[in-house]
């Protein structure tokens, strides 16, 4: 999985912060998650092709985490967009993003296809042969989700030397991968589990912005390769996060920590910090494995 950090800060625009939007590039799909004002500029500046865009995924109905998808989608159009797009937010996006488009007279000669959520509990809303998305529903003052992006586990790795002592058929190589079982030269039916090893583990990411600390969320995302979770404010705010329905840095570790990720990605800062160390630093005191988003930056991780 690739990850490329578009925007990571909290609601008020800066020169030279952006509010939350993120690519993930993974099984063949360039995902663009949230989609705050300026993301398409963002984009531009980072090469990211709109073409390769398919999937869109909101996670709830704050400015600065959709304002910038009415824009995206006019320009789509501008480019002379042909194949579907497909939007995945909260209840209440699509009349948001359809009136926007109405009020300038856009239309767009490509399917836009919607669809809005509303459960309480995680579900599953994208699966394709690679891949895997479901929702975490988050704690924050209007309706949001995170998302839960699970590769599917690869094909078996085949034993040749194995194999070929047996006087199996290459012809029937490809099926012992796939996890069939074969006949020796002598007759014998050979197990799977004797003539491949287990595929490499499948890649994970979970991206929760924005909530409060939430401690469920520990176990819907257990043992993901890399968490992004919110962390609006330090400890020393600890009450105005409460307040607002988001999290401290300490939190998001406990989450971390709890679920037993590999990774944890901090982000989503009030623009009211200047040092992210510090950030950092909170964390590390729960949760050993921590890095600060960028706006920009970039993180990779699973097998090629």
């Amino acid at each position: 999985m690739k990850l490329q950090i578009i925007g990571c800060y909290a609601a008020t625009p800066r020169l030279e912060t952006h509010p939350s939007s993120q690519v993930l590039e993974t099984g063949g799909h360039l995902l663009l998650i949230d989609c705050g004002e300026g993301t398409q500029m963002e984009l531009r500046r980072y090469r990211v092709k709109f073409s390769r865009i398919e999937h869109i995924f909101i996670s709830h109905l704050h400015g600065d985490h959709f304002f910038g998808l009415p824009g995206l989608i006019s320009t789509f159009q501008l480019l002379g967009r042909e194949k579907p797009l497909n939007i995945y937010g909260p209840k209440g996006l699509k009349e948001a993003i359809l009136t926007m488009l109405r009020a300038g007279e856009t239309y767009t000669r490509y399917p836009l296809r919607f669809r809005e959520l509303d459960a309480r509990e995680p579900e599953q809303i994208m699966e394709d042969d690679k891949l895997v998305v479901s929702t975490l529903p988050l704690d924050h003052r209007v309706y949001a989700n995170g998302f839960l992006f699970r590769r599917k586990p690869g094909l078996r790795k085949l034993r040749a030397g194995v194999a070929k002592s047996l006087g199996i058929d290459k012809a029937y190589y490809r099926k012992i991968t796939q996890g069939a079982d074969a006949l020796a030269a002598d007759g014998r039916l050979i197990p799977n589990r004797e003539l491949t090893e287990p595929p490499a583990p499948a890649a994970s990411y979970a991206y929760c912005s924005d909530t409060a600390y939430k401690p469920a969320l520990a176990g819907w995302i257990q043992g993901v390769d890399t968490l992004y979770h919110e962390s609006t404010f330090l400890e020393t705010e600890a009450g105005l996060a409460a307040e607002t329905g988001h999290s401290t840095a300490r939190q998001a570790a406990q989450i971390a920590k709890e679920a037993g990720v590999s990774r944890l990605i901090l982000g989503h800062y009030s623009t009211r910090y200047r040092d992210l160390e510090s950030f950092r630093q909170e964390a590390m005191g729960v949760f050993p494995e921590v890095e600060l988003a960028g706006d920009g930056k970039r993180f990779e991780w699973g097998p090629k």
